[in-house]
């Protein structure tokens, strides 16, 4: 394990009294001590070292004599430094709590969602998270319904609710998908902590280890975590052009996959549409070998021109299509509420399953949704969010446009959160992003978003989180580095796997 994906945004404070080796050991040693490095890992070499925190490699050998000094660390020589062994560590922790873990998937993207939604270090220009404005929170009109409706609200609505969500929630989503098109009742909704557990319920219920799932690469990052937790062998299938039914069906017939999980609108990271005869065909297909498909669908209310196509589930005529919705995206993650609709005995087997993860999901967050829609606060919100986001992203556009175009190739995204990007020059994206540390801007490489991980030339920067000034800001860092890593990858383009930085 190489430990430079837990040190990229440390600072070293040049201002204080106390050495620069110094400073590195301690955040070293906080580490072991909190056993994120386990016994026995391998440290990188003294030159790397040295490049993470821009020193010279004789303060970064320094810093790994100190370590040694302390029993942390030791040295082979010609093999690198390493973390003392946990017969030498018995003082660092009385009980041994990662003896005691379960197994757990030990692969890069094991805590990516947690990174993403770390805060980033001090005067970092983070393009990496895909979340809304705070800035644009419906705090007002949240602060008005709550006092409004509090005293009118029957106290028991405050206590234990059903498993399946807070009743009037249930009612005011189902009317919500009747105007999009899609048939629903309250027996068919299942409202959630977040749409992530709608994914992680999902791969309880219908996944055993074995199991194939067939996915779009690139996708999701959080979905590929869930299933690929639950053992369960994944199909990528590309979606960077026309989604190629052929390789679906060849799918179908040899491997009799469990479920198919797409975002047909704004595609998380592409921003890829999928066209209207398109999720015809596809559902054709789908009803044809009665496969399940798992329609997420964050971000169909944020488009920028003309409304997208209607969503797989308005087109389901098989009973066959799972949806899931948040609310994460238009109004605030914070709330953490988001749902699923499908079938009336799936919601029932879901509803078992979640009663042991949290009995149910917040119910004074669901009453406040309730005031939200039922209110009709929704619509005007929505044009709202529109309005700021489209500005955003025509503003990262034109930037891009007048500063990167030389150095990368990119769609602008009809709808959603993101651009989609592709080096045009020799080296990977992750090399981009070690470089991008040091500028202090932040993003997500393409690798990430693929179920196996490989390094490429893609990356995904989000336009929502930030306003206009900061955007242009973040465009001018991300040149910067661009012109770097093209000056430092001429006539080296081999690629480097080693690092997976913290973003």
């Amino acid at each position: 394990m190489d430990i430079s994906k837990y040190l990229n945004g440390s600072e070293l404070d040049t201002s204080s009294k106390q050495p620069l080796y110094l400073q590195i050991a301690l955040l070293i040693a906080d580490k072991i001590h909190k056993q994120i490095l386990p016994s026995g890992t391998k440290l990188p070499p003294e030159r790397e070292l040295a490049d993470i925190f821009t020193v010279s490699r004789t303060t970064a050998i320094n810093a790994y004599r100190n370590l040694e000094q302390q029993g942390l660390v030791w040295t082979k020589v010609g093999s690198g430094t390493y973390v003392a062994q946990a017969g030498d560590l018995e003082s660092l922790s009385e009980v041994p709590w990662p003896q005691l873990f379960t197994a757990y998937p030990q692969n890069p993207l094991g805590s990516m969602l947690r990174d993403l939604v770390s805060t980033p270090a001090p005067g970092t220009i983070s393009l990496a998270a895909g979340m809304a404005d705070p800035a644009l929170y419906p705090m007002d009109v949240l602060t008005e319904l709550f006092n409004n409706h509090l005293s009118k609200t029957a106290p028991e609505d405050f206590g234990h609710i059903p498993t399946e969500g807070y009743s009037p929630l249930r009612r005011a989503i189902a009317a919500m998908l009747n105007g999009k098109g899609i048939p629903a009742s309250s027996e068919n909704i299942l409202t959630l902590s977040g749409s992530q557990q709608g994914l992680y319920l999902l791969s309880k219920v219908l996944l055993e280890p074995g199991d194939y799932v067939v996915m779009e690469a690139p996708t999701f990052i959080g979905a590929i975590q869930v299933f690929q937790a639950a053992g369960a062998r994944v199909l990528s299938l590309p979606c960077s052009g026309k989604l190629s039914l052929e390789l679906l069906e060849d799918f179908l017939i040899r491997y009799r996959p469990k479920l198919l999980y797409v975002i047909p609108t704004y595609q998380n990271p592409s921003g890829r549409v999928m066209p209207a005869q398109e999720r015809q065909d596809l559902i054709k297909l789908a009803k044809r070998h009665r496969l399940v498909i798992v329609e997420d669908d964050p971000y169909s209310d944020l488009y920028y021109g003309e409304q997208p196509p209607q969503a797989l589930k308005a087109l389901d005529s098989y009973g066959g299509v799972i949806y899931l919705g948040t609310f994460s995206k238009i109004l605030l993650p914070g709330l953490r509420i988001g749902y699923i609709a499908g079938p009336p005995v799936l919601i029932n087997r879901l509803a078992l399953e979640k009663q042991y993860i949290d009995l149910h999901s917040n119910n004074i967050a669901q009453w406040l949704v309730t005031m939200f829609l039922n209110e009709g606060k929704l619509p005007g919100h929505l044009t709202t969010v529109r309005r700021e986001y489209k500005k955003r992203r025509d503003t990262m556009a034109k930037a891009l446009q007048r500063l990167c175009v030389n150095e990368i190739d990119f769609t602008v995204p009809e709808g959603g959160f993101y651009f989609w990007c592709k080096l045009k020059q020799s080296g990977t994206s992750q090399r981009l992003l070690q470089e991008a540390a040091k500028n202090r801007i932040s993003f997500v490489p393409g690798e990430a978003f693929q179920t196996v991980p490989t390094p490429d030339k893609e990356f995904r920067i989000c336009f929502t989180t930030h306003n206009e000034t900061v955007l242009l800001e973040g465009v001018q860092r991300l040149a910067k580095t661009l012109t770097q890593v093209t000056k430092k990858n001429k006539g080296n383009d081999a690629p480097d796997c080693s690092v997976w930085p913290i973003i």
